[in-house]
Parts: structure tokens; sequence; C-alpha cells
């Protein structure tokens, strides 16, 4: 999208870090599945399938709608609001986390059962 803009997205903010904000701080449980970004502030949160699931946390207490993917190699963004997919700008970079971290990560945090926690 050249230079159309979506309200929501701010293609300039960068990611807040290479992990889950609130599981590197040892909130819940501490560690993630997937990653996702906050579209408007950045933010990076753990998907739903984790057990804390803070990037929709983020969404719904925000206000904050769009996410997108943190994941290398998936480029979709999500509207929790109305809970449909969307095609979005790129956004400032990184794009996902290193590919070098793992998912589930952090590494050290994942308990070895993490498959039968998930939601």
């Amino acid at each position: 999208m050249a230079d159309e803009r979506i309200p929501g997205i701010d293609p300039d903010v960068p990611p807040s870090g290479d992990g889950c904000v609130e599981c590197l701080a040892g909130a819940d449980p501490g560690w993630w599945f997937h990653l996702r970004r906050c579209a408007a502030c950045g933010h990076i949160g753990c998907c739903d399938s984790s057990p804390a699931q803070h990037a929709s946390r983020h969404a719904r207490e925000s206000g904050h709608a769009f996410l997108t993917s943190f994941e290398p190699g998936e480029d979709w963004f999500w509207n929790a609001e109305t809970q449909e997919y969307y095609d979005g700008p790129a956004l400032a970079a990184p794009g996902s986390h290193p590919t070098d971290q793992p998912a589930p990560g952090p590494v050290g945090k994942v308990p070895e059962n993490w498959e039968r926690l998930l939601h």
C-alpha cells in the first residue's frame, strides 16, 4: 500500500523487542508459543494459543485492534475486534523475532509438557 494509511496501523513504530513483553517480565507462565505484534504501538505479545494470550489482552485493554504475526515468513494482519484477517502495509523492521529464536520460547522457560498447555 503506497501512501494509504489504515486507521489503527502505524507502519513507522518499531516492535517493542524480540519476545512477549509480559512473559519476559515474568508475568503468568513466562513463555509463549508464537508471537504477535500490535500494529499501532509495536507491543509484542504472545498468541492466543499461548497460555497467557498477552497479545489479545493488549488489544482489548489498549483499544489497538490490529495485530500482526511476529513470526518469520508470516505477514498477515488480524483485527481483534472484528475477528477478520486484513492485508496491511510493511511495518518498521524487524518484521519478526530473530530466526534463531525458537518457538515456543524463550529458551529455558518452556516446560517439557508445553504442547498440553496450549489453548
